[in-house]
């Protein structure tokens, strides 16, 4: 039997008199791809930052890899290995492909990127050779000294990618991995997170393009006024009629 790497049980968030979040029961297995769908307002990016410690639950908890998470600080639950990728990509603009990587090795402490010189000297070659396999995986190895601030959406997604898998996560958070994307540049990056898959890393995926979705969930969940209405295999999820009323709007989704 597969083991459980998140456990998230009777999940509850409020802001004021609107509940974000109702009793939210989930779980995520190693080396799966569950992706979580739902209408727009439905809770999903607030039930990722409960899942990383940006939001603090009014009752419940989150469990990760056997630990309890819930009343830790971000920078901890990073450190316990859960990454996340935002739906706006976070780098350095004025940095270079290469450099953006290496500073992504660092370990984050109270929320900030601090260097140690000495130690930044010493393990700088061990970090580059990993930063450039990393971006050669992802077919970035000709781009190594472009800045980042010039490349496509498409190209800062996979460079925001490579970032994450420098961190080493046990677990992936991806936020609309494809928002505003080419479908050019939509089945590059569902071809690379399928590359992903292949290095065991457990991820889940929020998108609302349901191509994307069946390309790469080997579970779906849906959320659906903050309440997690229905989890299957995405065969069970297509077919469903709770589901189709709820998101799908009755359309068949290849």
């Amino acid at each position: 039997m597969s083991k459980k790497i998140l456990d998230v049980q009777g999940v509850n968030k409020s802001f004021g008199g609107l509940k974000a979040l109702n009793e939210v029961v989930f779980d995520a297995v190693e080396g799966e791809t569950h992706a979580i769908i739902g209408p727009n307002g439905a809770g999903k990016s607030t039930f990722l930052n409960v899942c990383i410690g940006k939001l603090i639950p009014d009752t419940g908890t989150v469990m990760f890899d056997g630990q309890l998470m819930t009343g830790k600080q971000p920078h901890e639950i990073n450190q316990a290995g859960i990454v996340r990728v935002f739906q706006t990509p976070e780098i350095f603009q004025d940095l270079t492909i290469l450099q953006n990587v290496m500073i992504s090795a660092f370990s984050k402490r109270d929320g900030e990127y601090r260097f140690n010189a000495f130690t930044s000297m010493l393990s700088e070659n061990k970090l580059r050779q990993e930063a450039e396999s990393i971006l050669e995986d992802l077919n970035m190895e000709s781009m190594l000294h472009d800045h980042a601030g010039s490349l496509s959406r498409g190209d800062k997604r996979r460079l925001e990618l490579a970032m994450s898998l420098i961190q080493k996560p046990k677990l992936l958070l991806l936020d609309e991995p494809t928002a505003g994307m080419s479908r050019i540049d939509t089945n590059r990056t569902i071809e690379l997170l399928s590359k992903i898959k292949q290095k065991g890393i457990t991820k889940i995926i929020i998108e609302h393009d349901m191509h994307v979705v069946f390309s790469l969930a080997d579970r779906i969940s849906v959320l659906a006024q903050g309440h997690v209405i229905a989890t299957g295999l995405p065969d069970e999820i297509r077919k469903s009629p709770k589901v189709k009323e709820a998101y799908l709007g009755g359309e068949s989704h290849a």
